[in-house]
């Protein structure tokens, strides 16, 4: 890359003029391709017997196609090799006549003899002759080229027949060239390192190649066969690139059921490649990164990290982090990232809160353009730790500074520091309460927080994965009912580090990170924890010992603290993740600045989905305490963007942002207030059109509560939160009325198991599991015709130290709250612009 005294130049155009010379064509012999010399009759018989094994094993694999997994152009892979020599032949593979053409997908030099190539074709089966044919037509006919003289005539022996000049086999140029022929296997369309290729039954992230029109039949055929897909592509003229996880047995069924796959490489693009780089090549990346980037606006949201402090400095952040907004809880501490016993985690998570896995900003092309800003508040001293008894205090003063700078700010703050042990298992400390207070913010300054669940600080044998996991509890402060708890989920299995040859990924693809805390161990009714989970990385194993361990290839490229020495450094675990989800919230509040903290959190939980690796640990007809084991391992799963952010035409999101009274006081008794009915716009007539076809409805409610921590027994005058909220959904045969009756019934009980009464089948979860703590979410499975008559969502109040307590004086304040609501149908329908129209709601039409 350029150095600093370099500069762009013009270009160096040189006149036209120079010394003409004929073109002359080689001679006969003097340097064309050499054919390599045959005996003819057996290498015909030889490659025919190849061909015909060849096709007759696909031919059979075609009559056997899944058909659950099939699409695309019957046909198959055949693998040939020729010498290098002859790489003037590989196009003579292919034949473009007629509707289905024969193309060459792949070559590459063979592992097994340098001299040669191994150049893979797609046949369509309507050819499956082509290549016999033209092996046969060598064996059996010549191509005569006859004398001429010098008027163009053919010269003619005594008998009057032509006399020849030179005669060949038929085909001889490409038959002649081939050594070998075979069907196809994953490995024929592999064109990366070799030694990288996995063993059986290892899964690692692919590129796929795909040829034309290849993207929907590989979608299908990896939704068939259960396999993970990155939703990004690159597109070329005649490719375009996708990212798939997969084993090669995997890998083999497509090819042998599809036509979409033209090559194979492993997915190189891992943390190890910029690690390995010396200081100076790592700062010059960055710079050049740097020169690439499109700072946000002065009133963008942001990310306001709660940590060891950051260094502006490095070419990265300062374009995000305006020096006012770098700070320190203690007025008299360096705001920098400068204490060594914190290893520069403030600036890792920097560099993560703005860019996530910094890698794909590094290799990506065009400006990158920052939707938010960064915010830092150190909260870490450089040297000792906190008074544990402060940190409640040291957190809200932290969060004071912030919001004095810049008070209309709509920010997303960060909290990836967690305190060592699991001793609380679910109860609130005070720094989980603290964490509650500001989330509430008196309910008119509500807060949105990320919080990491906390991290199994050591390697453990891969043997113990899930098991160390389950007995690992979240750590304070991240059991704070209000707070966004994040825990760790991992997609990094590729390892291309020479170092590790032979280690595998502990964690499956989609499953959880190693380190990461779950409160499986809890007592039943503490709040779901993690809430969410993200990208955490993974950790190595050591085949020969079962043994862990670190590897830069299973982790998360950031920024390092000290950029004059270099870059770039990893980072992972829960700390990256709860960046990443803070990052994403940043993204969401970036489109619509205006959204409360309840909604958005409310958005990301719902636009979580449990990934295929962790609905395999359910079995095929879960109870309850199945589904409690994912829940309290996984949160509701791994948030998306674009789910967070957009509707599809069958696939639409509802939100609602609104308010009630829970409870009145009259005299010295205090009882239930509001309750709030939604009528849904459901598209009544088009839900009934699909009557049997399955849809799903989703349901998320999240509100913020004013806690009441002390060990109190957590009877019903001494609960945590100052108030309950839940919802219920109009059953088919209820009319509104008798909804509406039946909710307000709910709502004047005391006790808030009430709202579980009752039979109403087809929810994942079911109230028992959802309703603990602040925040509800739960899937609606059944039929269109169903869903229909299930179009009024009720809100109502259950239990709360407001109530149980009127002499606090909170019995008649007001709360907040978000619903957010999806209606999803797997069926090509329309559904958003009749729910848009009904609410008034402009559509645009493509033309």
């Amino acid at each position: 890359m350029a150095g600093e005294d370099q500069r762009p130049l013009p270009h160096i155009y040189l006149p036209a003029h120079g010394e003409r010379e004929d073109f002359t064509s080689p001679q006969s012999g003097g340097g064309g391709v050499t054919i390599p010399q045959r005996n003819r009759e057996q290498h015909a018989q030889r490659l025919d017997q190849m061909l015909t094994v060849a096709v007759d094993v696909a031919q059979e694999r075609i009559v056997n196609r899944d058909l659950e997994i099939s699409g695309g152009t019957p046909g198959f892979y055949l693998e040939f090799a020729l010498p290098q020599s002859q790489q003037s032949m590989l196009d003579k593979l292919e034949n473009k006549r007629g509707r289905e053409h024969i193309e060459l997908v792949a070559a590459r030099p063979s592992i097994d003899d340098p001299n040669l190539i191994k150049a893979t074709v797609f046949v369509p089966e309507s050819k499956r002759e082509y290549y016999l044919s033209k092996v046969r037509a060598y064996r059996e006919e010549d191509n005569i080229r006859y004398q001429k003289d010098d008027e163009g005539n053919f010269i003619q022996d005594e008998a009057g027949n032509r006399v020849e000049k030179s005669r060949r086999p038929k085909n001889e140029d490409l038959v002649a060239s081939l050594e070998t022929v075979r069907i196809a296997e994953a490995e024929s369309l592999y064109t990366d390192d070799l030694q990288l290729f996995p063993a059986a039954g290892q899964e690692v992230w692919w590129e796929v190649w795909l040829r034309n029109d290849g993207r929907p039949i590989l979608e299908h055929a990896a939704g068939q066969l259960d396999l993970m897909t990155k939703e990004h592509s690159v597109t070329f003229p005649e490719r375009e690139v996708v990212l798939l996880c997969a084993a090669p047995e995997s890998i083999g069924l497509i090819i042998a059921n599809t036509d979409a796959i033209a090559e194979l490489r492993m997915a190189r693009d891992t943390p190890s490649f910029f690690m390995e780089m010396n200081g100076a090549e790592q700062i010059e990346w960055s710079q050049e990164l740097a020169g690439r980037i499109v700072a946000p606006g002065v009133n963008a949201p942001a990310v306001c990290l709660l940590d060891s402090g950051t260094t502006r400095r490095h070419p990265l952040i300062t374009p995000a982090l305006a020096e006012e907004d770098q700070q320190a809880w203690n007025a008299d501490w360096n705001v920098e990232d400068v204490g060594a016993q914190w290893l520069g985690h403030g600036t890792q998570m920097s560099g993560v809160a703005l860019y996530g896995d910094l890698i794909d900003a590094l290799v990506a092309n065009g400006p990158i353009e920052l939707s938010h800003r960064l915010e830092s508040v150190k909260i870490l001293p450089d040297h000792g730790a906190n008074d544990p008894d402060l940190y409640g205090y040291i957190t809200a003063a932290a969060v004071g500074r912030t919001e004095v700078q810049a008070p209309e700010r709509p920010r997303a703050y960060c909290l990836a520091v967690t305190s060592v042990g699991d001793y609380w298992r679910g109860r609130p400390s005070s720094w989980s309460a603290a964490l509650d207070d500001l989330a509430y913010g008196d309910g008119e300054d509500q807060r949105l927080i990320a919080v990491s669940a906390g991290n199994i600080r050591n390697y453990y044998p891969a043997g113990e994965y899930l098991d160390q996991n389950d007995t690992a509890a979240v750590e304070n402060p991240a059991q704070a009912w209000n707070a966004l708890t994040v825990g760790a989920v991992t997609e990094k299995i590729t390892i291309t580090d020479p170092d590790f040859l032979g280690w595998q990924a502990m964690a499956p693809t989609g499953d959880l990170s190693p380190s990461s805390r779950t409160s499986v161990s809890w007592h039943h009714d503490w709040p779901i924890k993690p809430d969410v989970v993200y990208e955490g990385g993974n950790h190595g194993v050591d085949p020969a010992t079962g043994n862990s361990d670190h590897i830069d290839d299973l982790a998360l490229l950031t920024t390092f603290n000290r950029p004059e020495e270099r870059a770039f450094t990893v980072t992972g675990d829960t700390s990256a993740a709860t960046a990443q989800v803070a990052h994403l919230a940043a993204q969401v509040l970036s489109g619509r600045p205006e959204l409360w903290p309840e909604t958005v959190r409310a958005l990301i939980v719902h636009s979580a989905e449990w990934t295929p690796a962790m609905l395999r640990h359910l079995p095929a007809h879960p109870n309850q305490g199945d589904q409690r084991l994912i829940l309290r391992r996984y949160g509701y799963g791994v948030p998306s963007l674009d789910r967070a952010q957009r509707s599809f035409n069958s696939d639409v999101t509802l939100v609602v942002e609104s308010d009630l009274q829970p409870y009145l006081l009259e005299g010295s008794r205090t009882s239930s207030c509001d309750m709030m009915l939604h009528d849904l716009p459901w598209p009544i007539d088009k839900l009934n059109e699909l009557g049997e076809t399955p849809v799903e409805m989703r349901v998320t409610l999240s509100y913020f509560v004013e806690p009441n921590p002390g060990e109190r027994g957590w009877t019903k005058r001494h609960r945590y939160g100052g108030h309950g909220l839940r919802f219920s959904v109009k059953r088919p045969e209820e009319s509104i009325d008798r909804f509406r009756w039946r909710v307000n019934a709910a709502a004047r009980e005391e006790d808030e198991r009430v709202g579980r009464a009752g039979n109403d089948e087809g929810w994942v979860l079911g109230p028992r599991l959802r309703d603990r703590g602040s925040l509800h979410s739960d899937v609606w499975r059944g039929t269109a015709a169903d869903l229909a008559n299930r179009h009024a969502i009720g809100i109502f109040p259950v239990g709360g130290w407001w109530r149980e307590k009127p002499r606090l004086d909170r019995a008649n304040r007001r709360v907040r709250y978000a619903l957010v609501v999806s209606l999803r149908a797997n069926v090509d329908i329309d559904l958003y612009t009749e729910i848009a129209n009904a609410v008034g709601i402009e559509v645009d039409i493509d033309t």
